[in-house]
């Protein structure tokens, strides 16, 4: 069987600058390439640690209404080795929309309503 790797997920935006202002404040992500086109741009991301990359792709002449993203059961997830002091960030900048106090995590959202768990690293 062939070998796979995980290089990335895409995620599509709604305003591009302000998507990567809040996953560079938030996460920490920062561009690693990008993708000019008449229609479209895309942008990677990494958290410089790993190989994996989120792709936020703007489509240029997408209609101005919401992406829909069902029950937003879809989610990506991030470890951090400071889980206080991501909480007290997530806290100040009021993107924290959900919190599991029994499992130790939560959940902060995106500008455009995507979920991002949060959990502390083993």
């Amino acid at each position: 069987m062939p070998q796979f790797r995980f290089v990335h997920n895409n995620i599509n935006v709604k305003d591009l600058e302000v998507s990567l202002a809040f996953y560079r404040e938030a996460l920490g992500l920062c561009e690693v390439r990008r993708k000019e086109k008449d229609d479209f741009t895309i942008v990677f991301l990494g958290d410089g640690q790993g190989s994996h990359q989120l792709e936020l792709t703007w489509l240029k002449n997408w209609p101005k209404e919401k992406y829909d993203l069902g029950d937003n059961e879809f989610h990506l997830a991030f470890e951090t080795d400071d889980y206080e002091g991501a909480h007290a960030l997530h806290e100040r900048m009021g993107c924290i929309c959900y919190e599991n106090l029994g499992m130790g995590l939560y959940f902060i959202a995106d500008p455009d309503g995507y979920w991002l768990e949060i959990i502390p690293k083993k």
